[in-house]
């Protein structure tokens, strides 16, 4: 039986990735401070012999027996890791050393969530893993994106000095039930939005371009990337190519639910990509054959129901 932490694992992914973890058969240690992640999307998990909750902040190091360690820890949404900037670098970084750290000490194998965003504003289309991104290192996205490229960057020189075992994943847009309601990413606003009859806000004139990752796949390729030999260290892109500009995908949430709400538009943020789209060869060929399998109205479906019946909830409780 596998002894595996998850940094970040009461989290949207990393809540998914404890189930599953669980479900194959391992004794998780989930890791969280809470800025971002919730006890919720855990606490059916908390009744389980298998499954361990402990509140910490990475950036303070950690110390336990495990064989495998996922790295997840990092509020991932604008209005998040805008909020405290400083505080976002520190977790990327930080956090990035005192988890390898941790493995070299205990000689476990550590897997990276990284993101796109290390790829910033790209100038190539779709991006491959060997597109060194265009990034802007002085904006109000730089504390995430600088941050995550750190991260990759400590990651090959612990395995070039210490012949540590590592991984790294580029993770692009991904969706699913647990996601927050409120962390200003683009699936979960137009939905509660449609839900509650609001207008649909597109920043931009709505042609920049999303791929869209329903969650399960996601947790499918991590997995299958940290059981690659040790040789194969990535970094990896796991998304979805299928490529939707924001007008499409509002249009979908709208008549998903039957919304009668508007769209309306407002001024594109700073630093906001136009285009992001992940080649996926690398990861077809290392990863067993893994490729996406949830076509997005499958999976915007099943998010839809998540705030549907979460909007109810509290809908009860203010009653």
């Amino acid at each position: 039986m596998d002894r595996i932490l998850v940094t970040g694992g009461a989290g949207f992914i990393g809540s998914h990735l404890c189930e599953r973890l669980i479900r194959d058969g391992g004794d998780v240690i989930c890791l969280d401070n809470y800025f971002t992640g919730n006890k919720n999307n855990v606490r059916h998990l908390l009744s389980n012999d298998r499954f361990e909750l402990v509140r910490h902040d990475v950036t303070t190091p950690y110390y336990a027996e495990v064989d495998k360690i996922f790295n997840l820890a990092c509020p991932a949404s604008p209005v998040n890791y805008q909020y405290n900037p400083i505080k976002t670098l520190k977790t990327s970084i930080y956090g990035a050393l005192n988890m390898l750290g941790l493995a070299k000490r205990v000689n476990a194998s550590i897997l990276q969530a990284s993101t796109s965003e290390v790829y910033g504003d790209p100038s190539i289309h779709p991006q491959v893993e060997t597109y060194w991104g265009n990034v802007n290192p002085i904006g109000i996205r730089s504390c995430y994106d600088e941050g995550k490229r750190a991260a990759e960057t400590l990651f090959m020189d612990y395995r070039r000095q210490h012949n540590i075992k590592i991984k790294i994943i580029r993770i692009f847009n991904t969706y699913g039930p647990r996601m927050d309601m409120k962390d200003g990413r683009v699936v979960s606003n137009f939905i509660v939005q449609a839900l509650t009859g609001q207008n649909i806000t597109i920043y931009g004139d709505g042609s920049q371009t999303r791929s869209f990752q329903y969650v399960d796949d996601l947790i499918e390729g991590m997995i299958r990337m940290m059981n690659t030999g040790d040789e194969f260290t990535g970094p990896v892109n796991i998304g979805n190519p299928d490529e939707f500009s924001m007008l499409q995908l509002a249009d979908t949430v709208i008549r998903l639910t039957g919304s009668r709400s508007k769209i309306v538009f407002e001024p594109l943020p700073q630093d906001d990509p136009r285009q992001r789209k992940p080649d996926i060869s690398l990861a077809c060929e290392r990863l067993d054959g893994w490729r996406p399998a949830v076509k997005l109205e499958e999976g915007l479906k099943k998010t839809i129901e998540y705030f549907d019946q979460l909007l109810g909830n509290r809908l009860k409780e203010n009653k």
